[in-house]
């Protein structure tokens, strides 16, 4: 491991074990929440891309209903709850993604891990957003969040890529902090959270 990596990896674990620990109550009044709202399980698990593309499993509190054609549940905005939009909003469904840093899954900032299906999607370029571990939050989650383009957001995550620092992340997590306050860019415009990624329309030769 290199000495930046190292630095790195000291740093996601000297914020995500306390913050793991310190959260652990409010966890459990989020946990009981969904349970009432949602019914169980209360966590969301998925299989996510880590670095270099290797899938993981990524734990969220669930914020939406099962998929069930039969009540017209079909996509997030019918699947997603006034509580799952607040929970969502506030950012605390992501608490327990926080044990996927402390094993070393995810780092505190890194682009965002979004669905295996999208990995034969991405242009050369785009994929070199998984160079690096994914995050809680980025590069792209502090200049706008889900109101960003999907290219956008790729622009953004080589971006960090290249610039990756010890001291970049800690103002990206800075900038996280504020961001989650304010609670902007949480959906696209015209969607429950973002639109499907199909593809770059533009591929480099």
């Amino acid at each position: 491991m290199t000495a930046s990596l190292a630095a790195k990896r000291a740093l996601d674990l000297a914020v995500a074990v306390p913050l793991l620990l310190l959260t652990l109550p409010v966890q459990a009044v989020v946990a009981s929440a969904v349970a009432a709202d949602l019914g169980r399980p209360v966590l969301f698990a998925q299989a996510r891309p880590g670095r270099d593309g290797i899938p993981f499993t990524m734990r969220k509190f669930r914020s939406m209903r099962d998929v069930d054609p039969s009540r017209g549940l079909v996509d997030d905005a019918s699947r997603l709850t006034p509580f799952g939009r607040w929970l969502r909003a506030s950012s605390l469904d992501e608490l327990p993604t926080l044990w996927n840093v402390v094993r070393g899954e995810m780092s505190l900032v890194g682009p965002r891990p979004l669905l295996v299906q999208y990995l034969p999607l991405y242009s050369p370029a785009e994929a070199r957003r998984h160079e690096v571990a994914p995050g809680l939050t980025g590069l792209a989650q502090v200049s706008g969040r889900n109101a960003l383009t999907w290219q956008e957001k790729f622009a953004l995550d080589v971006e960090y890529v290249d610039r990756r620092s010890l001291l970049l992340d800690l103002r990206i997590l800075v900038a996280t902090a504020r961001a989650v306050l304010l609670r902007k860019g949480i959906s696209a415009d015209g969607e429950a959270t973002m639109p499907v990624f199909a593809g770059t329309t533009a591929r480099e030769p």
